[in-house]
């Protein structure tokens, strides 16, 4: 099973085509909250996921509402700047969901505020607000995958 990144509300085709190629290289289902800031149609979306589209095991939700109702059982971490909690410190488990919030504004306060002690960050200087989304969700897929090994990767 491995792992899933959710992007919710993405707004740029290419940070989400990026996810798609790392989602299609290493088996981790993408799942894609609406609305979505651009079309599914879109050219820099598919120039980013390159020719990998037909690897990438993709599931669109109208809402996040109706993406929590699809998994009542799942583990999320939810990844933003302000997260109390390193990505490197938290024990993943096969089949846990990490969620990315919208570039622009992140994960709604009202969504987070539900799941305390699942909101994880990456740590970094102060030059910048944040991370690149795709470079955030490869950081932390990496090291998913790596304390549980691997599993399927060569």
């Amino acid at each position: 099973m491995a792992f899933n990144i959710v992007l919710y509300e993405p707004l740029i085709p290419a940070n989400t085509g990026n996810i798609a190629r790392t989602c299609a290289a290493t088996g981790t289902k993408l799942h894609l909250i609406k609305p979505l800031g651009f079309s599914t149609d879109d050219k820099y979306l598919k120039r980013a996921g390159l020719d990998y589209w037909h690897a990438v095991d993709l599931t669109y939700y109208e809402s996040f509402a109706e993406f929590i109702d699809r998994h009542p059982n799942g583990r999320f971490f939810f990844i933003e700047t302000h997260g109390e909690i390193y990505h490197s410190d938290v024990e993943y488990r096969d089949g846990d969901f990490f969620v990315f919030g919208k570039e622009t504004s992140g994960i709604p306060v009202d969504i987070l505020m539900h799941y305390p002690g699942q909101v994880i960050r990456i740590p970094m200087g102060s030059a910048t607000r944040s991370l690149n989304l795709s470079n955030t969700a490869a950081i932390v897929l990496y090291e998913g995958l790596r304390q549980i090994g691997y599993p399927g990767m060569k």
